[in-house]
């Protein structure tokens, strides 16, 4: 667990700040700011669009007594493809944008699938039923 957060806050900052710092050399320091800021933006606008989307769906599945279990893993990696996408660097806009395309999102979703699945039969953890 500890290596897990060593990489999320020490190596990934460092390797965004290699990202940035070669990118600024090549094309120069405003032209890098403006592209890291128009793929914030895009990505934004996106992980928007198809959070909307994923919420109609998971109503529609509700009105229709259906568990919206798909869109709920969808609107949870959509959640995590816009906190990503906040965060300022290139590498990480393209770990949300990659979470954001449905066909790379499916290899997400089937990834947690099977994590939940462990987790469920993990003697570690208890799931409790509440009525």
């Amino acid at each position: 667990m500890f290596g897990k957060l060593f990489l999320l806050f020490a190596v990934v900052p460092v390797a965004e700040i290699y990202v940035l710092v070669s990118v600024g050399s090549v094309i120069g320091v405003l032209p890098t700011i403006a592209l890291v800021l128009l793929t914030a933006l895009a990505g934004a606008y996106l992980a928007r669009m198809q959070g909307l989307s994923v919420m109609l769906r998971i109503r529609e599945n509700l009105a229709q007594g259906y568990m919206p279990a798909e869109e709920l893993l969808d609107g949870l990696l959509i959640f995590l493809a816009g906190m990503v996408l906040l965060a300022p660097g290139f590498l990480t806009d393209v770990a949300g944008l990659l979470i954001l395309l449905p066909g790379t999102r499916d290899i997400f979703k089937r990834w947690l699938r099977k994590k939940f699945d462990e987790w469920r039969q993990s003697p570690n953890v208890q799931i409790r039923f509440y009525h």
